[in-house]
């Protein structure tokens, strides 16, 4: 009768747990504890211990991505400036002037051009888990191929022209800046389209500025319609005024 009362106490179970934990490195549960519970307290407090280490592991990560961020950033404005940029872009060996600096900057859904701030920063080296300069610089491929995606690529395309209205209010790009643009971010993928249009562009009269819906109408233009011969443009449809010229002029110079 006794032993009949012992298993139903539970001390079966703690031979049980002693069969799993008799490496001696897990303590015991307490007799009579049902085993279930324990076993699920161990889990918890195993979760608990990687989530305290990957905080420690995220925290100096930070740490050394805020670090970077000050020896770039001018230290009466706390953001990294335009000389600051310079400088990064030396270190990591990019030229100012090229794409994915641009693309850097879409990254960090940075504000004002030519300036990142603090917030900017840590959230786009830690989205390309970079914090140091060498990782920057073997991110930049990657990032590259990210901005390419046409599910990123319309996103960064809006976001290039954005980047370039520096005051407040501004609605519209100059035309010179607007065809520095169009290379700069399509002409890689839409070389002839794109050396077409800044030709007429430059040499037209009619827009002296461009604004979003004009520059997101190129984009498309570049991207749906059939090239040089315009088979599928129709004037009809909701396109910018400024293509039906350019179609236009494009067809005036074939014939």
């Amino acid at each position: 009768m006794r032993r009949s009362v012992s298993r139903k106490t539970g001390q079966t179970n703690s031979t049980d747990a002693t069969d799993l934990f008799r490496s001696g490195t897990v303590p015991l549960p307490p007799p009579h504890f049902p085993f279930i519970f324990y076993f699920n307290l161990l889990c918890f407090n195993y979760d608990m211990n990687n989530q305290s280490i990957d905080r420690k592991a995220s925290s100096k990560e930070m740490e050394r991505i805020d670090n970077l961020f000050y020896s770039y950033a001018n230290k009466s404005s706390g953001m990294i400036d335009p000389e600051g940029i310079e400088s990064l872009c030396s270190d990591i060996e990019v030229s100012h002037t090229d794409v994915r600096i641009l693309m850097l900057a879409w990254k960090m859904k940075a504000e004002k051009q030519g300036y990142f701030t603090l917030e900017e920063w840590r959230r786009g080296l830690k989205a390309l888990r970079a914090d140091t300069v060498n990782k920057l610089k073997k991110a930049l491929p990657d990032l590259e191929k990210e901005v390419k995606r046409p599910t990123n690529f319309q996103d960064f395309y809006a976001f290039a022209f954005r980047y370039c209205l520096t005051e407040e209010k501004q609605k519209s790009v100059d035309i010179e800046s607007v065809c520095e643009l169009l290379g700069l971010v399509l002409g890689s993928q839409y070389r002839a389209q794109v050396d077409y249009l800044i030709e007429y562009l430059k040499i037209q009269s009619d827009y002296k500025v461009i604004n979003m819906d004009q520059w997101m109408g190129f984009y498309r233009f570049c991207n749906e319609i059939s090239f040089p011969d315009f088979n599928n443009y129709d004037p009809n449809l909701a396109w910018p005024l400024v293509l039906d010229n350019f179609v236009e002029w494009m067809k005036a110079k074939q014939t």
